[in-house]
């Protein structure tokens, strides 16, 4: 998945309000970006880092910047837009870059299921059981070369758990995706210090027959593309 528009360097100033994040463009000038992203950003907001964002000149738009990337500084980046997987896996879905889902050629996205969600994607193929895929961005690293999700307490995500163990009870594949969106990470771990229920929760959601896939991304300021699974 390209970025839409190429992406310009700046320095963080500072982040609040959980969407919106002063720069610091290399010009001088300093503009507010909306941060699409909900979580904690743990170890990825510190002022002073550099960041990448997209400019645009949509008139609906009030903020004409979007935080799109954490540049580490040592050829490793972190996404923060916690939409871009999506867009990322729902080419490779239709494309069958997953190896594990490459046998459904019909891919539906954001489909009512359960009680008042929708799931990512919803996979079919005849002869085979519907496939429910939920996706979950990962961004936090707290040991070199692990990544963890959560970040931050989330009782959506605990929700969706059990909404896909009820999928599977029912016949289904239910499949929980984690994309890491960082390229200095080559292995997963759930994060259960920082929400132990989602953790009891994927165990049980695990014993009840969903699936877990994790995959890596590849990163750079043109774009994010599906990487290796982990």
């Amino acid at each position: 998945m390209r970025f839409q528009t190429p992406l310009v360097p700046a320095r963080l100033i500072r982040r609040y309000k959980r969407f919106l994040a002063d720069c610091r463009l290399e010009d001088g000038r300093e503009v507010t970006a909306h941060c699409a992203n909900p979580g904690s950003m743990k170890g990825l907001a510190e002022p002073g880092m550099k960041i990448w964002l997209e400019p645009n000149d949509d008139p609906k738009k009030k903020l004409k910047f979007g935080w799109r990337l954490v540049d580490h500084e040592n050829g490793h980046f972190t996404g923060v837009d916690t939409s871009v997987p999506n867009r990322a896996l729902r080419a490779a879905l239709e494309t069958g870059e997953i190896p594990e889902l490459a046998a459904y050629g019909t891919v539906r996205p954001e489909v009512k299921y359960g009680e008042n969600s929708r799931i990512d994607f919803l996979l079919s193929e005849a002869g085979l059981p519907d496939a429910f895929v939920e996706v979950k961005s990962v961004t936090l690293s707290r040991q070199p070369g692990l990544a963890e999700f959560p970040d931050s307490v989330t009782a959506r995500g605990t929700k969706h758990l059990g909404e896909l163990a009820a999928m599977a009870a029912q016949g289904h594949r239910a499949i929980m995706l984690y994309l890491v969106q960082r390229t200095d990470c080559a292995r997963f771990a759930l994060a259960a210090d920082i929400d132990p229920a989602y953790a009891a929760q994927f165990d049980a959601a695990a014993a009840k027959g969903v699936e877990r896939l994790v995959y890596a991304t590849q990163i750079t300021p043109k774009g994010v593309w599906i990487g290796d699974k982990l």
